[in-house]
């Protein structure tokens, strides 16, 4: 089963881009700079921030439409970060080092199935999930803190 992983798009947060901590805060954005890494993952870059890279912290909606699943939560963006497109079958590394939830959604955005994954174990349970014809997209969440980290469709 052929997949891709998409990333956000950069054009909504590059008005951010430069901004002083202020700026983001009046925003209702949190600047950070990384500490750690891994642990700083961008939505946008598909990668782990290096320690000392600045990042915003923002609510996103990941899921919208008129479904009960409806959703937001925080993510990070690197100030600057350029929108990546993986190539068919590539897995991020930022997805292959953590303990992952993965939800598959059908066409009306409904859930239809749902597990908890090893990052290094996460191709398989993308392959059984889009081999069910209803399942047309799967979000893939930190499972601890549960901040979507990217959507999977089918390539």
């Amino acid at each position: 089963m052929d997949f891709r992983v998409r990333a956000l798009d950069a054009a909504p947060f590059q008005h951010l881009y430069g901004r002083t901590d202020a700026e983001l805060a009046a925003l209702g954005l949190k600047a950070y700079l990384a500490d750690a890494s891994p642990g700083f993952p961008c939505r946008v870059s598909l990668e782990d921030a290096a320690i000392g890279e600045r990042l915003f912290l923002l609510n996103f909606e990941h899921l919208g439409g008129e479904s009960p699943y409806r959703s937001r939560h925080a993510i990070f963006v690197r100030d600057g970060a350029r929108r990546v497109t993986p190539a068919v079958g590539e897995l991020p590394a930022y997805l292959t080092r953590r303990l992952l939830s993965v939800r598959a959604f059908d066409a009306a955005k409904m859930m239809t199935d749902a597990d908890v994954v090893a990052g290094e174990d996460l191709e398989r349970v993308i392959v059984r999930m889009l081999e069910a014809p209803a399942n047309a997209e799967l979000h893939v969440h930190t499972a601890r803190q549960g901040c979507y980290l990217a959507a999977i469709e089918r390539a």
